[in-house]
């Protein structure tokens, strides 16, 4: 997570009795002694104290950490961190900072909704281009991560758990016959993605990325007829300046697990029954579930804005969505149904 925080959350971290104390300041580290540590504050002073020393033991470090951090202060927002025994580095985060951060990202959705005619105006015309540049890459890279909610991956990540993204997918990866590409790839936490996708403009970009030399699969050439990669840094930076708001890859994938959510929830209809109401939104948080090659739990948790099951359960999403659903009233660049869904998230989120 960034070390920085914009001056919402640090409101919203006041609001909530927290400070925000990354590990880039000192802390408290520890050492072995037999099959237990001790811990000692960033003047080497050994801690002794019973709360503090209850503290620590309630956060549960993994023992196999290494260069472990500890926050000082109990209501630090970002409590320990150390390195695992893949040498990656690990974060354990306080709960209140979790929440704040989660309630952040879906807040975000309408301003994210709103901006999606803009985004999909500029993809149209830069997948046009002649030459295989970095905008006519970038609009691709965007492109796919709407229409298959495919993260977005990170090379750091790639190298050190074998497991791929969108943006560090290889040339063997994916597969064009015509207007079909199908992706197949292994992802996070080692699940296997298969994806298919039918669109000309695309194929033809993706075609000719796999032409050129190399494996990577996302290059492009630029004026002086150099090769380059496309990072996901270059992809979100793409994002923020296209639209002028704080914007990332992984917002399509939140958007499009509510998105689709809520649409499945309109075409079940509206049902009084308890029993019915957790009958439909689990067999579509499944669904969607799915279609992020995520569990069900994760997929709930974090990818469908809480509001589309609310208002479900409280029979208030169906008579919202109806009279979009009868005029197809869209606003251009949107769907009707995404329509709907920004004036959901306007009126009740």
């Amino acid at each position: 997570m960034s070390q920085t925080v914009d001056p919402k959350l640090r409101r919203e971290l006041a609001r909530e009795d927290l400070i925000y104390f990354p590990d880039s300041r000192p802390g408290i580290f520890r050492q072995r002694l037999g099959k237990k540590f001790e811990y000692y504050d960033a003047d080497g002073k050994k801690i002794r104290e019973r709360k503090a020393l209850l503290r620590i033991k309630n956060l549960i470090i993994p023992p196999a950490w290494q260069d472990v951090w500890i926050s000082p202060h109990e209501n630090g927002h970002l409590q320990a961190t150390g390195i695992d025994d893949r040498r990656r580095k690990q974060y354990l985060y306080h709960p209140d900072w979790l929440k704040i951060s989660q309630e952040n990202k879906f807040s975000k959705m309408i301003d994210f909704g709103s901006s999606l005619p803009k985004i999909r105006q500029k993809i149209y015309y830069e997948l046009r281009q002649k030459l295989l540049s970095k905008e006519r890459l970038l609009a691709t890279v965007v492109w796919l991560l709407e229409h298959t909610f495919v993260r977005i991956g990170n090379e750091e990540y790639s190298k050190e758990n074998n497991s791929f993204g969108l943006t560090t997918l290889h040339n063997r990866h994916a597969n064009v016959r015509g207007s079909e590409i199908t992706f197949k790839f292994r992802g996070k936490s080692g699940v296997e993605n298969t994806i298919e996708v039918d669109n000309p403009v695309i194929a033809r970009t993706i075609k000719e990325c796999i032409d050129l030399p190399g494996y990577e699969l996302f290059q492009f050439i630029d004026d002086e007829g150099n090769r380059h990669t496309v990072e996901s840094k270059d992809v979100n930076l793409y994002l923020k300046d296209l639209t002028h708001d704080d914007f990332s890859a992984k917002d399509f994938r939140t958007w499009g697990a509510t998105n689709l959510s809520a649409a499945d929830l309109y075409r079940k209809g509206a049902v009084s029954d308890e029993k019915e109401v957790k009958k439909n939104v689990f067999e579509t948080v499944k669904e969607v579930a799915h279609h992020l090659n995520n569990t069900v739990s994760v997929c709930r948790t974090y990818y469908i804005h809480p509001t589309v099951i609310e208002t479900y359960s409280k029979n208030l999403l169906v008579p919202h969505f109806e009279p979009y659903a009868k005029t197809r009233a869209a606003k251009r660049g949107l769907s009707w149904n995404e329509y709907a869904l920004i004036g959901l998230l306007k009126k009740f989120a």
